[in-house]
């Protein structure tokens, strides 16, 4: 910063109010600042402005290891808001969360100085876990349990599914059936939950689940099951990936869709759009829950207190190919 000042002839102090954004700074000298900092291929030093200030400008994320498509996005969308907020994301992935691995990522993330953490905790051993968090840390649990004290933002993962249900059952048809994701995952047992009341709602018998993994595999294994029952006309499936799994079961024994049987999957992946046929399904939006996230925890270092504000992200159907009601059959189906 003092070779920048001296080739533009300014202070020290000014070069710093420009780097800051500073409004007082003349057209004319943030040019001169700018044109110095270009041609000296000048770069902040973190670690000295931290120092400095006593902001790292870093936020930590611990979130599970994976390649599930729900997680991942929540981290993009995470690390999106940070961006653009001038904050720096420091990411440790964990293959479990539970007390010692989530003790182990605080140290680290501490180490480095983050303002606050975001936790991706899908899972429902996260729980317990959490409470190794320090007090004095601003926290935000992304996707986590919604009975907890903590600041919080997940989808409205319930009415989601809820929507997709009471859709298909509006169509016409008497059941839907549905295909599960597994039991240690919160998105799991909500949107479980919103197929259950719809049913429930709407007086159609609750019939029985069948469980899979999130896996495309685990949606074809159900799809075999589903495709041998003649009231299968109608299935929401608790994903996309089961549900392209449920499309390719349903086609090799010989169930048209969406004629003879209509499917719904969740989650809007980019690839639903494109199946055969594409997919209906009910989408998260994942940037509002990146930005709903880092508004929790900037409020938090903003007021230097742990909050418990929660927050929940509306969902969307997205209504495409895969759906006809029975009542609209071509004739002879």
């Amino acid at each position: 910063m003092t070779d920048v000042a001296k080739l533009a002839r300014v202070s020290h102090q000014t070069v710093s109010r420009v780097l800051n954004g500073h409004p007082n700074v003349s057209p004319m000298t943030r040019s001169k600042v700018l044109a110095a900092i270009q041609q000296l291929g000048y770069r902040p030093n973190s670690a000295a402005r931290t120092l400095a200030t006593g902001h790292s400008m870093t936020l930590g994320v611990i979130t599970l290891k994976g390649t599930f498509f729900g997680p991942i996005s929540t981290l993009y969308g995470v690390e999106q808001a940070a961006r653009a907020a001038g904050y720096f994301v420091s990411v440790v992935s964990l293959l479990s969360i539970d007390h010692r691995s989530v003790g182990d990522a605080v140290d680290r993330l501490t180490a480095q100085m983050v303002e606050g953490i975001a936790v991706i905790a899908p899972l429902t051993s996260a729980a317990e876990a959490l409470d190794v968090l320090p007090a004095n840390l601003p926290v935000v649990v992304v996707e986590g349990d919604p009975g907890g004290n903590l600041a919080a933002v997940r989808v409205d993962q319930e009415a989601g599914a809820r929507t997709a249900t009471a859709y298909l059952l509006s169509a016409g048809h008497d059941c839907v059936f549905h295909v599960s994701g597994p039991t240690e995952w919160h998105e799991s047992h909500a949107r479980l939950a919103g197929w259950r009341s719809a049913l429930q709602e709407a007086g159609a018998e609750v019939v029985p689940v069948v469980s899979g993994d999130w896996t495309a595999r685990s949606g074809y294994e159900a799809g075999r099951v589903l495709a041998r029952i003649p009231e299968a006309t109608a299935i929401f499936a608790a994903n996309d990936q089961m549900a392209l799994g449920v499309l390719r079961a349903l086609h090799e024994q010989g169930r048209r869709v969406p004629e003879d049987v209509s499917v719904v999957g969740f989650d809007d992946i980019p690839e639903a759009a494109y199946f055969s046929p594409a997919l209906t399904t009910v989408r998260q939006d994942f940037d509002q829950v990146g930005r709903a996230s880092l508004k929790l925890l900037l409020d938090q270092m903003s007021s230097g207190t742990r909050s418990g504000e929660q927050l929940v992200v509306p969902s969307d159907l997205v209504v495409r190919q895969s759906t006809l009601s029975p009542v609209t059959r071509p004739a002879g189906t």
